[in-house]
């Protein structure tokens, strides 16, 4: 749910691209950074939670680093985060695991 609001809220009909909180904050200043990045860094969190290897977790958290990071560069990074989706790879680094760990809790989406 979370990478569904960072990442893919709704559509921009000129461009039909998908574009969340992440691209639509990150036009504010400081603030817009901090608030998705925290946001993101609550996505590791609860991967940690759900018991991924450490090797995960940093991918996972260098992946909301380099968002942000370059997120933050005035206009260059509005551009970025409409591309560049660190909640999306995340979520298919924790699916990936959970899928391959506990097949049991998959989840089917409809």
């Amino acid at each position: 749910m979370m990478e569904r609001l960072l990442e893919r809220s709704f559509t921009i009909p000129i461009l039909r691209r998908d574009v969340g909180l992440d691209a639509i904050a990150g036009l504010v200043p400081v603030l817009g950074d901090v608030l998705t990045a925290a946001m993101g860094a609550y996505v590791v969190w609860e991967a940690r939670n759900l018991g991924l290897p450490k090797w995960k977790l940093w991918r996972m958290g260098a992946n909301v680093a380099f968002d942000t990071a370059i997120g933050a560069v005035p206009l260059v990074g509005d551009a970025f985060d409409l591309f560049f989706r660190s909640n999306t790879r995340n979520l298919k680094i924790l699916r990936k695991h959970l899928d391959k760990h506990h097949p049991q809790a998959r989840v089917i989406e409809g």
